[in-house]
């Protein structure tokens, strides 16, 4: 896998995050420096934690598996970026929105941060399998999160819902793009 496939990776997973950071942005009455902070670092930590968590998971099982690696990888990405598209048309829920209380409490950003890089965790189970450079991966997932959510936050407030789901469905086509690249390149190869 090349830096260009997984800054590819790293930006379809890293909507999801952008777009809660965004809702963020709409919730908060003005963003200060902390606000920044906390978005990127909870968003971007947890985005570069998920994956390593993902990989120690591919990579015992990855051996198991390796004549099936790039049909498991294409299923878990097409999945993931399935379920994102889905998410981006869903119905909209006013009270899933609301937010009560400090939009930027450690709790709300810690569920958060766990909500949005599950989809990181399964994506981290088939990099080894696709014989990605760890370090890299994390880091470059971890960075291009948290600075797309930085980026996510001030957009959510000054373009307010408008955001959210457009950059879910972007994130979706992302990530089968890159599932349906792992099969092709696997196929042809």
């Amino acid at each position: 896998m090349n830096f260009a496939s997984i800054l590819l990776l790293a930006l379809g997973l890293a909507m999801d995050a952008t777009a809660v950071a965004a809702a963020r942005g709409l919730a908060a009455p003005r963003i200060l420096p902390r606000h920044v902070a906390t978005v990127a670092l909870f968003f971007g930590g947890f985005q570069a934690l998920m994956p390593l968590v993902g990989w120690i998971i591919g990579a015992g099982v990855g051996r198991r598996f390796a004549a099936w690696s790039a049909w498991i990888a294409f299923a878990l990405l097409v999945f993931l970026g399935v379920r994102m598209l889905r998410e981006a048309r869903a119905a909209d829920d006013p009270e899933a929105d609301a937010v009560t209380g400090d939009p930027f409490a450690w709790r709300v950003m810690l569920a958060l941060a766990v909500a949005t890089s599950l989809d990181a965790l399964a994506a981290g189970v088939t990099l080894p399998m696709l014989h990605a450079p760890l370090a890299l991966s994390l880091v470059t997932i971890g960075v291009t999160t948290a600075v797309l959510s930085a980026v996510g936050l001030f957009a959510g407030r000054r373009f307010g819902a408008l955001l959210g789901r457009r950059l879910d469905a972007a994130g979706g086509l992302v990530l089968v793009g890159l599932g349906v690249k792992t099969l092709v390149a696997h196929l042809a190869g």
